[in-house]
């Protein structure tokens, strides 16, 4: 072992790995980049990520940067989760539920704990957290907050940034700080603090107040949104709660210890409609006026031809139950799920109405065995994505866009155009619903022309996105791949403001580095796979 690892192994109640194999492994995430760290830390408790985040701090200090990347699963799929120090592997101890609320419906817990276990508890009590992404069972809870995750019932429920209540969070120094909404005598008593809280709660209460109107007038236009800081909602008009800043930060401000859930009731009994449509204006139509519903369908996900014609060449028979080859052009799953039944029958007859005048056929399933069925189309995505053809693969480069819903067809036609512009075949899905869709393209990653490609997509994708009003990362986090076209999404102003917000946490730059802010595009192409795989993922059929 080296020095370092030595005198953290010396230090911590958790283990500290340097060895080449565990290095290799920390070395890739699900993007399709690849750094290798210096070594492991598996933190037992927060001592231990105090006890790191001020060793590094002090290195930082005497000029030896050491950066710390905190880890969930590996998941995520724009390289936050890789770093060329310390790789910091929170579900190794640290994935126990601390507390719960079983009447309240509230729920502490560790960010190391799996997702898709905490949901499966907190439903067995009757609730649930509506903003779990589609990859939670092989997810971490720190994960879904670090990006701001959101899923298919995100459209009716929103966000993760909705759920989370407060935080604890270690900062770069080592110490530590709840986050939860203070009123003004409460944030009076941060201010006067002689400590790098006191610090950040007046630098970044200085930095709101000097420029509200500019924050003011340029908040995008969408219905969720990840990319950089939300500097938008930490001040209201009586309360100042910096939560929002962390949920979506992607760990380049601070490391999250523990986590503070709200959740709701949970309705196991839901009615799902499928429309088949053959045209993107119908679609655009029939979405435009579900969304005027004032009961709002739970999630509203689209499905296209791609997808199906790809799944036919490898899994024929998976869709020959709810779809029949000649494929429809788009599929369009509606679910309602209101706890009265008679309300979730009554609004899915409405929506039946309004699919009735765009759709070209119609299907209402009721039962949970026909439920099923239609969400296998749904389901169908991660069959493909994972599955190779040839050498090439289904890589995660443009796959979290969104733009104002009224701008869905546009967006839509551009993708498409785009797409054939490049003479690339692939599929289209999403949640269509909050005009947030997922693209990831066939290339081969050991070929000097498709690695090309992936910036030529990145770039022309950026321009679409930027021209309707919207934003390149609505759930899955900036990371590495989206950090350097965060300039071109909001403009320079509101970046140098994403600049000083970092730097009021992150002085010295040891949390995460090159994640989210101050990263090129060639930064990031001298970090390209040369082949790509999900790894570990496999285990879970991984899907977006």
């Amino acid at each position: 072992m080296s020095k370092v690892s030595y005198y953290l192994q010396d230090h911590l109640s958790g283990e500290v790995m340097d060895s080449t194999d565990a290095r290799r492994y920390f070395s890739t995430d699900a993007s399709v980049f690849t750094i290798t760290p210096t070594l492991a830390v598996y933190p037992r408790n927060e001592a231990d990520i105090r006890k790191t985040a001020r060793f590094t701090w002090q290195l930082a200090e005497r000029g030896r940067l050491l950066p710390i990347t905190a880890r969930g699963s590996g998941t995520d799929q724009t390289g936050a989760a890789l770093g060329t120090g310390i790789i910091m592997a929170l579900p190794a101890h640290m994935h126990r539920i601390l507390e719960l609320d079983s009447r309240g419906g509230k729920v502490l817990v560790e960010p190391g704990l799996n997702y898709g276990k905490l949901q499966q508890t907190l439903m067995t009590h009757g609730h649930f957290i509506p903003a779990a992404p589609s990859s939670m069972e092989y997810s971490t809870v720190g994960g879904a907050v670090a990006n701001n995750a959101s899923g298919d019932r995100s459209f009716k429920y929103g966000d993760t940034r909705l759920y989370v209540e407060s935080l604890r969070v270690v900062l770069a120094n080592g110490e530590v700080i709840t986050t939860k909404p203070l009123a003004k005598r409460e944030l009076s008593k941060k201010l006067g603090l002689a400590t790098l809280e006191g610090e950040v709660y007046r630098r970044v209460d200085a930095l709101i107040e000097e420029n509200e109107k500019l924050i003011t007038g340029l908040k995008l236009n969408v219905t969720k949104n990840s990319a950089g800081y939300d500097i938008w909602d930490v001040k209201t008009k009586n309360t100042f709660d910096l939560t929002p800043l962390f949920v979506g930060s992607e760990g380049t401000l601070g490391i999250i210890s523990e986590i503070s859930f709200r959740t709701i009731p949970y309705n196991p009994s839901k009615t799902l409609l499928l429309g088949t449509f053959d045209d993107i204006t119908s679609i655009a139509e029939a979405v435009r006026e579900l969304r005027s519903m004032s009961e709002l369908p739970s999630s509203i996900e689209l499905v296209d031809k791609g997808v199906f014609e790809l799944l036919h060449e490898t899994h024929p028979n998976l869709l020959k139950d709810p779809l029949l080859n000649p494929y429809p052009n788009f599929v369009l799953l509606v679910e309602f799920d209101d706890i009265n039944e008679r309300s979730q029958k009554r609004d899915a007859k409405k929506a039946q109405k309004i699919l009735t005048q765009y759709a070209k056929a119609i299907k209402i399933a009721t039962t949970s065995e026909t439920q099923l069925e239609f969400h296998r189309i749904r389901q169908s995505v991660a069959a493909i994505i994972n599955q190779n053809r040839g050498n090439l693969r289904a890589l995660p480069i443009i796959e979290d866009g969104i733009v104002p819903p009224e701008s869905l067809a546009d967006y839509l036609d551009g993708i498409y155009q785009m797409l054939a512009k490049n003479h690339i075949k692939t599929a289209v899905w999403g949640h269509v619903g909050d005009a947030n869709l997922i693209i990831q393209p066939y290339l081969d990653l050991s070929q000097v022309g498709d690695r090309q490609t992936i910036f030529r997509l990145l770039e022309e994708y950026t321009a679409l996105i930027t021209r309707l009003g919207g934003s390149t990362s609505a759930g899955h986090g900036d990371g590495r791949l989206r950090g350097p076209y965060l300039e071109k999404i909001y403009g320079s102003e509101i970046y140098d403001l994403f600049q000083k917000v970092k730097q009021i946490f992150d002085p010295y730059g040891t949390m995460n580095p090159g994640v989210k802010m101050n990263v090129g595009v060639d930064d990031i192409k001298a970090l390209l796979r040369h082949d790509y795989d999900v790894g570990a993922g496999y285990e879970h059929l991984p899907m977006r």
